[in-house]
């Protein structure tokens, strides 16, 4: 290839100071292969749905919608789109277990599950509304990280645990063996909700004393409820906070939210694969 007055292409990347693969570059642009295009729209929609999701919830989730792609592909993808994750915030513990009521060994430390209703979890957290603070207490299955209760409300006193544990009880029947852990808070040691797990014969244990690893679980759990529901939303008021989050913990993290622990499954279709998929005993 030549190009005007005798210049031939070689000549002109030397006065230029550019290579030759530069040039043909910028003249010949190769064409993107179709299936890169699909894949990159693909990736994006995905990071649209689910802002919160990094590369290997990315990749998984393009696995189930038929996808055969590996993990750098994807993340290249990514940091060329910027398909950045939102930056997590500071979680902030609620407990008080400054009370005289009854305090009751940690007895999931021992458990080693094998199905669902073997361990129940259970935490409370503050969600910020425009003009006050609300209280979100919620219950989780240890096996399938369900949401099986929960409740949102002004106070924190135990009627805004037991509404989450009626919740749970009203969804899941108690059986035998039962273990309900939680951290030492006052709302969990209270007689009325001590006497309803009583009631219905469910063991009941609690964290060591400043231990939040004994229910680490429900922290994460509750730093995802902030990391991809709450920080990206503005609540008007109560009502409106309950709508929102009852639709992220039942519509999106029960049945659509994937979670690495459980094999990249939601904990909803974790739960249905359990009779045919032969799980193995976890850890509690």
């Amino acid at each position: 290839m030549k190009a005007e007055r005798g210049l031939t292409v070689e000549r002109m990347c030397v006065l230029a100071r550019v290579s030759r693969a530069g040039f043909y570059r910028e003249v010949l642009p190769a064409k993107v292969p179709c299936d890169e295009v699909a894949l990159r729209d693909a990736v994006q929609q995905i990071a649209l749905d689910w802002p919160c999701y990094g590369s290997r919830r990315i990749v998984e989730e393009l696995r189930c919608r038929g996808w055969v792609v590996n993990r750098k592909r994807v993340q290249r993808l990514m940091r060329e789109d910027n398909l950045l994750c939102l930056r997590k915030r500071r979680f902030v513990a609620t407990t008080d277990s400054a009370h005289d009521l009854p305090i009751y060994p940690n007895l999931a430390r021992e458990l080693v599950l094998e199905g669902i209703n073997q361990l129940w979890r259970a935490d409370i957290t503050y969600i910020r509304l425009r003009q006050e603070f609300v209280y979100l207490a919620v219950i989780l299955d240890g096996y399938s990280r369900r949401v099986i209760g929960w409740a949102l409300d002004r106070t924190l006193e135990d009627s805004l645990t037991i509404a989450a544990l009626e919740m749970a009880l009203a969804e899941r029947a108690a059986a035998a063996g039962l273990v309900h852990h939680s951290d030492r808070g006052s709302q969990y040691a209270s007689r009325d909700y001590t006497a309803i797990l009583h009631a219905h014969g469910i063991a009941i244990s609690m964290s060591r004393k400043g231990n939040p690893w004994d229910n680490a679980a429900c922290e994460s759990f509750m730093k995802t409820l902030k990391y991809e529901e709450v920080h990206r939303s503005q609540y008007r008021d109560l009502a409106d906070a309950c709508a929102r989050i009852g639709e992220f913990l039942e519509d999106v993290y029960n049945q659509k939210r994937l979670h690495s622990a459980l094999d990249y499954c939601s904990p909803v279709e974790f739960e249905r694969c359990l009779p045919s998929a032969g799980r193995c005993a976890v850890r509690a």
